[in-house]
């Protein structure tokens, strides 16, 4: 169903694998719902989707306690949060007031409410979409929040072959392929043995400091106001064993860090108001830090 981006699906699996969550920027119309969606059913877990709007409240997420006359008590009803995939479109559409309420969920996967702890199904993941041109409406995101998605991954255009690829599969009827056709391939319980296959891979104790230094130069870039905290050092290290265990290997090598740092740090950095000036990106910086550390060997 989906024509291209090879490399955003095998992206999504290696976020699967390493239990995080991912935020996809791209512009309207290049699938990002529609892949977000068919991830979730090639899995048989519970799937559920939010659309964020400006007048959206916590409750709407998390969930609410109502009143039962009946027992004269508070039952707390849960809200679309409770999923095992989390689809949230248009994540920047919503206030910071909305956006709070994921900050415990994402990190902890569990809801506190009126004192009581509600953990969230395993497997957990978010996975968030927004649109990159600032339009009327929009919010920018926390850093905080930020940080606790594990990949910002970009959704380019599709190249012309693909394009007419796309277009020469609608003509011909295949354009209106219903969601329900797709057939869950892993279970929950498939899943967690692969993630426990993910975490025993080897690690040289070498790619673990190099891995230290790259995040740690974020923090003495001259570039950067803002650089990456732990959380990016974990995110690099968990990333880089799932992506090493899907291309078949049960070691990890520099160049798996070094293909995910752009997507592991991206939304981790804050460039100065001069280097944004001069039409500095964040993947600039990464770039420049990739070629300044040594790599070990």
């Amino acid at each position: 169903m989906i024509v291209g981006q090879q490399d955003l699906a095998e992206l999504l699996l290696t976020a699967l694998l390493a239990d995080g969550h991912v935020l996809l920027e791209g512009v309207p119309g290049v699938a990002k719902t529609l892949t977000a969606k068919l991830l979730a059913h090639t899995l048989s877990v519970p799937f559920s989707r939010l659309q964020f709007t400006p007048d959206l409240m916590p409750s709407d997420v998390l969930g609410t306690s109502v009143f039962r006359p009946n027992k004269s008590e508070f039952e707390f009803r849960p809200g679309p949060i409770f999923a095992s995939i989390v689809l949230i479109d248009e994540i920047n559409r919503a206030p910071a007031k909305t956006q709070s309420a994921l900050f415990e969920v994402m990190e902890e996967r569990q809801v506190t409410q009126d004192g009581t702890r509600y953990p969230m199904p395993a497997p957990f993941v978010v996975l968030a979409t927004q649109n990159p041109i600032e339009q009327e409406g929009t919010y920018r995101l926390p850093e905080a929040q930020l940080d606790r998605f594990l990949f910002k991954l970009s959704v380019g255009y599709p190249t012309v072959e693909e394009e007419v690829a796309i277009l020469q599969g609608h003509h011909a009827g295949f354009g209106g392929t219903p969601l329900e056709a797709v057939q869950a391939v892993v279970s929950a319980e498939d899943l967690q043995q692969l993630r426990e296959q993910v975490r025993r891979q080897h690690v040289e104790p070498k790619l673990l400091e190099y891995i230290a230094r790259l995040v740690g130069q974020t923090r003495a870039h001259k570039g950067l106001y803002l650089g990456a905290s732990p959380r990016a050092s974990l995110a690099l290290l968990n990333g880089a064993k799932a992506l090493a265990a899907l291309r078949g290997r049960d070691f990890v090598t520099p160049e798996d860090v070094q293909y995910l740092a752009p997507m592991v740090l991206r939304h981790r950095i804050q460039l100065t108001p001069e280097r944004e000036m001069e039409g500095g990106t964040p993947d600039d910086i990464v770039k420049q830090i990739l070629q300044q550390i040594e790599v070990p060997r």
